[in-house]
């Protein structure tokens, strides 16, 4: 799914929102989630994952062509862990309620 198939798809659930206003939802949280990141933070959303920038090490690497010794300089780079909700939806098993959720059915 694309970003404008995401917002459309927003558009026909949400009926009652003006297409602007949810392009404008859709680019601010993609954005705040990417500031976050620059910054170094880390990005939860319980239930579906956590993004976060991981920092790998300079090295040296290897030109292809030539074979010749290339450094490459250290960089940080987006990393996403999925959620348990969202793992076990992608897998074909209903996710699970949330703990405290399954807590109050066992204690009514």
């Amino acid at each position: 799914m694309t970003k404008s198939e995401l917002i459309a798809h927003l558009a026909t659930e949400n009926p009652h929102l003006r297409q602007p206003d949810i392009e404008l939802i859709v680019a601010t949280v993609f954005d705040e989630i990417t500031a976050a990141l620059a910054r170094g933070d880390r990005v939860e959303l319980r239930g579906f994952g956590a993004f976060s920038a991981k920092r790998r090490d300079a090295r040296t690497g290897r030109n292809p062509r030539t074979g010749e010794a290339v450094p490459v300089a250290g960089k940080a780079v987006p990393y996403f862990k999925p959620g348990k909700e969202l793992r076990e939806r992608v897998n074909g098993g209903e996710p699970q309620a949330p703990a405290r959720a399954r807590r109050a059915r066992v204690e009514a």
